[in-house]
């Protein structure tokens, strides 16, 4: 360990022991959103603590094994199993100290489109929502459908959701849907296809950390806020009250709507809520381009601009053109089944970021 990696984690253990002070004072939970900020930097700083404190731990005893090991060569077996270890605790920590996501801890904004396609791509976009409320419940997620506008075959136009995780340790939902955003290419042979030929269609996905209310600040004369009654299927109102909520935030011509809750006020303070996350995303997009290749990779690694998947469903195959990833097991993954495919990306940017740090 070189003299700076052991001042950088001399500082985390610092810093660890001063978050755990913070966090046993009552008064500190008197502010929910610090009391959350600061538990979520001490669940990130807790695995870095805990592999020092493991490999401190190993060494102490490599050298008392060593040592025994002179003047009885028993314990020259248990000193060489302790400095097989100690390799693979030091490449853990090399790992855990590699620079993070900001928000990898966060819950996100999900924003899903129909796009070429017509109908079929409408349909589709009610797909890949399904799929990620599915895969969400089974990581014990709660969703929330902040907004849609539905199709005339029921299929999504649009749709915004929330996706919140449960709290614990230093990974929130960003950390495992943030390679999600960007267009997804289907292959299939649509309903309204009356010769069985198969078509291409595309449906696109924004994804971005939601933001916590201090992050953002939003002057209220930059917004435009409408109000409408709330559309159904094929536009057709469902609502005999102007509850639903358009704000377009004018220096940027940001649009965000918001109808499913029941009451007006409700409808806007969900519509600033994902306005807050749209325009922080947007600010760091901005900061990433103007920043160094290291900066710029480790807020966003992926290009959302790009075609990013293909579901073929007569090959039952989902591929993710940016890790080279094939599967064939789509109907498990429309599902919800999603761990494989994330998991290959998580491990692409795990590699591409030792890759820089090396």
């Amino acid at each position: 360990m070189t003299r700076s990696v052991a001042e950088s984690v001399d500082a985390l253990l610092a810093e660890h022991a001063e978050l755990e002070g913070q966090l046993a004072d009552p008064d500190v939970h008197a502010d929910p959103v610090a009391a959350r900020r600061l538990g979520r930097r001490y669940a990130e700083l807790a695995p870095i603590a805990q592999t020092v404190k493991e490999l401190d731990g190993l060494r102490s005893d490599l050298t008392a094994a060593t040592e025994l090991a002179k003047e009885d060569s028993s314990f020259a077996e248990e000193a060489e199993e302790l400095a097989r270890r100690i390799p693979v605790l030091e490449a853990k920590l090399t790992e855990l100290l590699l620079p993070r996501d900001p928000h990898d801890s966060a819950d996100v904004v999900m924003e899903i489109k129909s796009g070429e396609g017509g109908e079929e791509s409408a349909l589709f976009a009610g797909d890949l929502l399904r799929m990620y409320l599915r895969y969400a419940e089974r990581q014990g997620w709660r969703t929330e459908l902040l907004d849609e506008v539905r199709s005339d075959l029921n299929g999504h136009k649009d749709a915004t959701v929330a996706i919140k995780g449960r709290g614990e340790g230093p990974d929130g939902v960003w950390a495992r849907l943030k390679f999600e955003g960007g267009v997804h290419r289907v292959q299939r042979v649509p309903v309204t296809e009356s010769q069985g030929r198969i078509h291409t269609s595309a449906a696109g996905v924004l994804i971005y950390p939601e933001a916590e209310d201090v992050e953002v600040e939003i002057d209220e004369k930059d917004l435009r806020v409408d109000v409408f009654r709330s559309s159904g299927k094929g536009g057709q109102s469902v609502n005999t009250t102007d509850s639903a909520v358009r704000i377009t935030h004018l220096p940027t011509g940001v649009v965000v709507s918001c109808q499913n809750e029941r009451s007006q006020l409700q409808n806007k303070a969900r519509a600033m809520q994902v306005l807050r996350s749209r325009l922080q995303a947007i600010a760091e997009e901005e900061a990433a381009r103007t920043a160094s290749d290291a900066r710029r990779s480790q807020i966003r690694t992926v290009d959302r601009s790009e075609r990013i998947r293909t579901y073929n469903f007569p090959e039952n195959r989902i591929s993710d053109h940016r890790v080279n990833y094939k599967s064939y097991n789509l109907d498990q993954v429309l599902d919800g089944e999603l761990d494989g495919v994330l998991n290959a990306l998580a491990e692409a940017d795990r590699a591409e970021r030792l890759g820089q740090q090396g």
